[in-house]
């Protein structure tokens, strides 16, 4: 990893994301999370004031990238919830099978390295009942938009630290074995369109 990566991409990331416009985002996802929550990508802990005290029993975070979680020490000693951190790959997650009440998911099936085996260890850790909360940019249904995405995504990913801008959000929970039980998409205001495109809502295990 060289220098770029672990002090000037994060500190990128965590800026961009922690927009004002993309916070208001988050706080209409992140309270309906309840029992044990799993995060992944959780990084610096942007999510961590939203979380519900009277609804959730724990959180457990999880990301493989050290200096994004170093970034967000301050916000895990502030944590209003019981907080573990687990340095690991979302493919590879440290949890029993249903484990898991809810797992949340915001703005990191862009950045993970296998989004479907992702998605296939949220479903493994995940109860039966259990929910996925999830908030993700991805790839337009616009045509006109997707090109522009496309031709951006060479550029963007490696200035984002891995970030894509072309990986279609609801196709792919359908495909691990996801249910949509709630679904929102459009573009974030003041945002560019090939960089806004934004899928909100629940899933569940088919």
């Amino acid at each position: 990893m060289g220098f770029y990566e672990r002090h000037i991409g994060p500190r990128l990331v965590r800026c961009v994301c922690g927009m004002a416009d993309i916070s208001a985002e988050r706080k209409k996802v992140v309270p309906k999370a309840t029992g044990t929550v799993l995060e992944i990508g959780f990084g610096p802990g942007l999510n961590l004031p939203f979380y519900d005290p009277a609804r959730v029993t724990r959180v457990i975070g999880v990301d493989p990238n050290e200096p994004f979680l170093k970034l967000g020490e301050a916000q895990q000693r502030a944590a209003r919830v019981p907080l573990e951190i687990r340095q690991a790959p979302a493919e590879q997650l440290p949890l029993d099978a249903t484990s898991v009440d809810t797992a949340v998911v915001t703005f990191t099936l862009c950045s993970v390295q296998d989004p479907m085996q992702s998605l296939s260890e949220l479903r493994r850790v995940l109860r039966p009942e259990g929910q996925v909360l999830f908030l993700e940019h991805g790839l337009s249904h616009e045509e006109s938009v997707a090109r522009w995405q496309r031709r951006l995504n060479p550029l963007w990913r490696p200035l984002a630290v891995g970030c894509n801008l072309i990986r279609p959000v609801l196709s792919s929970f359908q495909t691990a074995g996801f249910r949509i039980t709630e679904c929102e998409e459009y573009y974030l205001p003041r945002t560019p369109r090939p960089l806004g495109f934004l899928s909100r809502g629940r899933a569940q295990p088919a």
